[in-house]
C-alpha cells in the first residue's frame, strides 16, 4: 500500500491533470470539490482580534490563488510558484531583485516588452543590461563581474527561435558569480515541454495569458523559484504592490493548465507538418523541430519538443504584409499560445517597440512572419497558408 503522504510523481500529460494537496500545503476545502471554489471576497472574518488565520486579506492571499499555486510549483519543480496579474508584472517582479548599480545580462533576441522594461531599468534605476548572443554560452563569460545579479534567458527566444544552453550559462555563471540568479522565460515552450528549474536555473517565469491559459481569455503571469530565500523576497514584492491574481482569474488559470498537454500535442503536431511545408517551399523558416536548425539537438535534450510557434522570411517586406492580410483561418494578432492560430510580423507588431537600428544591429528581419499555430484541422491551416503565399507572390519570390 502507498503511503499517501508520499507523492508519485506521474507522466507530464498526467501530473498537469492531477491535483495533489496530498503533502499538507495546499488549501483544504470541507466540501471536497471536484473543481476548486472562487473565492471571490476580499477579505475574510476573523475569529481573534489579536491572532489571524491563514487568509485575510486577498492582497496577501485568497485560497483559490494558492490552489493554483500549489498545482503551478508541482508541474514546474518549483519549491514556491506564484500567480500575478500579467507576463510582464512575473517579469517586472523579477527585477526588483536587482539594485541599482547592478546589471543583467540578457539575449539579443527578446519580446519586445522585455527589451522595453529592461530600457526603463537602465534609464531609470541605474541598471545597466548587457545583451548577447545566447546560442553562444562562452559570450556570457566577459559581462560576468560581481555586479551581475539576473542572467535572463529565453529559449527559445521570441521571434527567431534561438536557443541557449540552460545547463551550460548555468553551471559557468554559478561558478563565476554565486550570487547571480539565472531567470529563463519559459512562455515558448511551457512546463509540458520544457522545465528550466531541472536545468540549473534559479527562476522560471511565464506569461499565464499563452499557453497555460490556452484560449486568449485570461492576462496572467507566473513566477516559480526553487530557493525559499528567493521565494520570500519575490512575495514581499507581490503582497507589497498587490499584484497577486484574482480568483476569478485564478480558476481559469487552473482550468487552462489542465488541458496544456492536449493542446500543446496538438498544436506543435501542426506546427512540424507547417514547418515542413514552408522549408519544401524554400522559405528560410526558423523552428527548433526542423533538422536544419543550428541547435536542434541541444533543444532536444533540454526539451520534450519543439513547441508550436515558427518563423519565417520571405525576402520582401512588402510581400509579407501582403501575405499577412491574406490569411482567412490565421488571425493578426500578437500573442501565442491560443487555441485559434495566428500570424503577425513582429518588427511591427510585438517587437515594434524595439527601435528599427537595434532590430537591425540584431540582425532581426523586417519580413520576418510568425506563425502561432492552433489545435484547428492542419490541412484547413495549410490550404489557407497556401493561398495567401500564392496571392501574395511571395511563393513564386522564395521558388
Amino acid at each position: 500500500m502507498v503511503d499517501p503522504t508520499t507523492r508519485i510523481k506521474y507522466r507530464p500529460a498526467t501530473e498537469l491533470v492531477y491535483v495533489d494537496n496530498s503533502d499538507g500545503t495546499g488549501p483544504k476545502d470541507n466540501y471536497n470539490a471536484a473543481s476548486m471554489p472562487i473565492y471571490q471576497t476580499a477579505t475574510f472574518k476573523q475569529s481573534s482580534s489579536t491572532q489571524m488565520g491563514e487568509y485575510d486579506y486577498s492582497r496577501s492571499g485568497n485560497p483559490t490563488r494558492s490552489h493554483v499555486e500549489n498545482h503551478l510549483a508541482k508541474i514546474m519543480s518549483a519549491k514556491r510558484a506564484f500567480a500575478v496579474n500579467s507576463g510582464m508584472t512575473a517579469l517586472d517582479v523579477i527585477t526588483r531583485l536587482v539594485k541599482a548599480g547592478e546589471e543583467v545580462i540578457a539575449g539579443n533576441d527578446l519580446y519586445g516588452g522585455t527589451n522595453r522594461l529592461l530600457s526603463f531599468l537602465a534609464t531609470h534605476n541605474n541598471v545597466k543590461t548587457h545583451h548577447i548572443d545566447t546560442t553562444d554560452s562562452e559570450a556570457i563569460i566577459p559581462y560576468l563581474s560581481e555586479k551581475t545579479r539576473l542572467v535572463l534567458l529565453e529559449t527559445p527566444t521570441n521571434p527567431l527561435m534561438k536557443v541557449a544552453d540552460i545547463p551550460r550559462i548555468c553551471e559557468i555563471v554559478h561558478a563565476a558569480c554565486p550570487n547571480a540568479l539565472v531567470v529563463v522565460d519559459n512562455t515558448m515552450m511551457s512546463p509540458y515541454l520544457q522545465k528550466p528549474l531541472e536545468l540549473g536555473a534559479d527562476i522560471v517565469y511565464h506569461s499565464g495569458t499563452k499557453y497555460l491559459s490556452g484560449h486568449h481569455d485570461l492576462m496572467a503571469g507566473v513566477v516559480a523559484v526553487k530557493d525559499d530565500s528567493v521565494a520570500e523576497k519575490i512575495y514581499f514584492t507581490i503582497n507589497a504592490t498587490g499584484v497577486g491574481l484574482g480568483p476569478f482569474d485564478c480558476w481559469l488559470l487552473m482550468r487552462g493548465v489542465k488541458t496544456l498537454a492536449v493542446r500543446m500535442d496538438r498544436q506543435q503536431a501542426n506546427a512540424i507538418q507547417i514547418a515542413d511545408f514552408l522549408q519544401s517551399h524554400k522559405f528560410k523558416v526558423h523552428y527548433p523541430g526542423l533538422k536544419t536548425h543550428p541547435q536542434y539537438e541541444l533543444h532536444a535534450k533540454m526539451s520534450r519538443g519543439p513547441g508550436a510557434v515558427l518563423s519565417f522570411e520571405t525576402g520582401n517586406v512588402e510581400l509579407s504584409e501582403r501575405l499577412v492580410e491574406l490569411t482567412r483561418l490565421w488571425g493578426i494578432s500578437v500573442s501565442f499560445g491560443c487555441v485559434n492560430s495566428l500570424i503577425s510580423m513582429p518588427c511591427r507588431m510585438s517587437h515594434a517597440s524595439i527601435p528599427a537600428e537595434v532590430r537591425a544591429a540584431r540582425a532581426m528581419p523586417e519580413d520576418l512572419i510568425r506563425l502561432c499555430v492552433g489545435i484547428e484541422d492542419v490541412d484547413d491551416l495549410l490550404e489557407d497558408l497556401y493561398s495567401a503565399l500564392t496571392k501574395s507572390g511571395a511563393l513564386q519570390l522564395a521558388n
